[in-house]
């Protein structure tokens, strides 16, 4: 359970209608297959122990009475695991009959969940046999023991504080307003669900819908077992559709398959800290009984869900496609705004051929389209200087005749060299102050023509710079409005990809050539062949391990540990694990000692979850330690 993944699983074993005790033969073998993959919770289907379709023979005190005999034998078999186990049998109390879920671990009983919503439709009139639950918690005995009965209860793990399961049963997940709901503002995190929901044309897609929709609602991870075919099919047929979610996110889906277990890991870890920045869980209108256990058989959980090495960037084409469209146009509004609020109709940017400013001028070039604006007032600077290649320059230049926009010309390299001689630096000293001067004389001739031109300054930098301060102070880290910066590196390519597979001709193979030049500033000399000299991600590391940090601290707001663990599954044969610890100790460094820079940006739109506006989503002080995130990797 390290780092907070829980290994959770469903299966749905074959069954016998009114069969009890081949039914609980066949829970025996999927609870150990479950203890097998070292599970700590399993999850099984509504009325698993009889099978859901029994019908009238649920009244029958033989059926009953089987029923309540193979409970207390799962209860027995469950001895000698730390695995919680959620099971559906009939059961009397209260000289009433329940259609129960009973949560079951080491040969206790934990509790009995009734069904809350039992529905009367013409396929399921579960009101013919199943009383609806009372309003209240009450004592029972079961298996020779007592333990609690009633739909407000929930069940936490002493050791995996963030671990807090609630149980509810089938038709509870369809209602308008489900008990998960109640439960999880109440404290749970997790949510099995023990069902048997017929198959019909449409209705798998609409499961996996409706589970999207409200394990995001409900920041919780949700197991949802359904019953299999060996239910009756006098009238209906059943599927064994299992699903396990976290947060809208699928994690794993079985269709048709009996007697095979559906595990994943549910990072209950993650869940608890998404719900500390909502301030909307822990206000329930109910009162829940807690009852607790333990898990003493800690582990290291073998992560088998998958890790997205780039959580920015969508795998699917179609999606990445949208993506990157919506992206654009949300830079764009943003701009447009800008523009609109000001009645100022010209920008100035500084056009180097490289990703971001060429993603800049994208921007520009549509929200101009959106103002209806004439392209001329685009204002676009190169101006080159001590480490310009004429690849870069050539694609500027390129770029800004291919699309009609104002082209300047702005050699800098005379007054960078005056600017040493007046502060007294050596030229041949290819330093921070070598490299510094010409991006702050850059950025002083862009302010000065937006004061010529009644312009504004756009900038350029992007997310992944932000965070690791890899831009000049008072240099290209200020502008008058920075379109880029909530898009990350690694996205920047993609959005520029997009834009040229839209175009033809001249633009599209530019654009293409813009998008495989190395990252640089070029703010040292060329090589002596011309090529770039200064390749950013030899200084500061892969862009690709960077964003992927980022989204993890940032968004996900996970510790080193994690993140480096993480690192090695994600980039498993890419990088090893020497180069992730490295460039991870660069990131930290880097993000803790920058912010200072981050502390007074220009306006910028938020496009994506991550965003590093000191006005909204990260608001750190710019004099804060590092010192138990770098104790904590030096320890790995």
């Amino acid at each position: 359970m390290k780092d907070g993944f829980l290994t959770c699983g469903t299966i749905s074993p074959t069954i016998r209608v009114a069969d009890p005790v081949f039914n609980t033969a066949s829970i025996k073998k999927a609870i150990d297959k479950a203890r097998e993959a070292r599970l700590a919770l399993l999850v099984l289907p509504e009325l698993a122990v009889t099978g859901y379709t029994a019908a009238d023979l649920f009244l029958q005190r033989t059926l009953q009475e089987g029923a309540k005999v193979a409970v207390e034998d799962l209860v027995s078999y469950s001895k000698g695991s730390d695995m919680v186990v959620v099971v559906g049998s009939p059961l009397i109390f209260f000289g009433n009959l329940y259609n129960c879920a009973v949560v079951m671990q080491s040969g206790r009983v934990l509790g009995v969940v009734p069904k809350r919503h039992v529905p009367n439709y013409q396929e399921f009139q579960e009101k013919r046999w199943f009383h609806l639950p009372p309003q209240d918690v009450r004592e029972v005995s079961l298996a020779g023991q007592k333990t609690l009965f009633g739909t407000n209860l929930l069940f936490s793990c002493a050791d995996i504080p963030e671990f807090v399961l609630g149980v509810e049963v089938c038709e509870d997940l369809w209602v308008a307003e489900s008990p998960s709901t109640d439960m999880a503002l109440a404290g749970a995190t997790v949510i099995a669900n023990c069902s048997a929901s017929d198959e019909l044309v449409g209705k798998q897609e609409f499961r996996r819908t409706l589970i999207t929709a409200h394990s995001a609602k409900l920041v919780c991870g949700y197991l949802y077992c359904s019953a299999g075919p060996g239910e009756s099919t006098t009238d209906l047929v059943f599927a064994a559709h299992n699903l396990i979610y976290e947060n809208g996110k699928l994690l794993g889906e079985q269709f048709l398959q009996e007697d095979t277990l559906l595990l994943s890991e549910v990072d209950v870890q993650r869940l608890g800290g998404e719900r500390l920045r909502m301030h909307t869980f822990g206000e329930s209108r109910n009162t829940y009984a807690r009852v607790e256990f333990t898990l003493k058989e800690l582990h290291e959980t073998v992560l088998t869900r998958f890790i997205d090495k780039s959580p920015f960037v969508p795998a699917d084409p179609v999606l990445r496609a949208e993506r990157c469209e919506k992206i654009l146009t949300l830079q764009a509004l943003g701009l447009k705004k800008r523009l609109e609020h000001t009645s100022i109709k010209q920008v100035v940017l500084g056009l180097s051929g490289g990703l971001d400013s060429t993603l800049a001028l994208l921007v520009c070039i549509r929200a101009f389209e959106m103002l209806n604006l004439d392209r001329l007032g685009i204002i676009a600077v190169t101006m080159p200087c001590f480490g310009t290649t004429k690849r870069t320059k050539d694609n500027a230049s390129s770029l800004a005749k291919a699309f009609g926009v104002t082209l300047l010309t702005i050699p800098i390299a005379k007054a960078v060299t005056q600017h040493f001689k007046d502060i007294g630096h050596d030229p041949e000293v290819h330093d921070v102050t070598y490299e510094n001067s010409q991006a702050r004389e850059r950025t002083q001739v862009l302010m000065d023509l937006a004061n010529k031109h009644s312009a504004l300054v756009i900038g350029t930098g992007d997310l992944s710079e932000l965070a690791l301060g890899w831009a000049t102070y008072n240099g290209d880290h200020m502008s008058m409005y920075g379109v880029n910066s909530s898009v990350p590196k690694t996205l920047v390519r993609h959005l520029v990809a997009h834009f040229a597979h839209k175009e033809e001709g001249k633009i599209q193979k530019v654009l293409l050539d813009v998008v495989a030049t190395p990252v640089s500033p070029e703010l040292l000399p060329a090589s002596l062949d011309g090529t770039i000299s200064q390749v950013t991600e030899e200084v500061v590391g892969p862009y690709a391990l960077h964003d992927f940090f980022l989204y993890q601290v940032v968004r996900l707001h996970f510790g080193p540990a994690k993140v480096l663990r993480l690192a090695l599954l994600a980039f498993e044969g890419e990088y090893d694990g020497a180069i992730i610890r490295r460039w991870l100790k660069t990131f930290y460094r880097r993000f803790f000692s920058q912010q200072f820079k981050r502390s007074c940006l220009p306006d910028g739109p938020k496009v994506g979850s991550v965003s590093l506006s000191p006005r909204g989503d990260w608001r750190m002080p710019s004099d804060a330690s590092a010192r138990l995130w770098m104790d904590e990797l030096e320890g790995l």
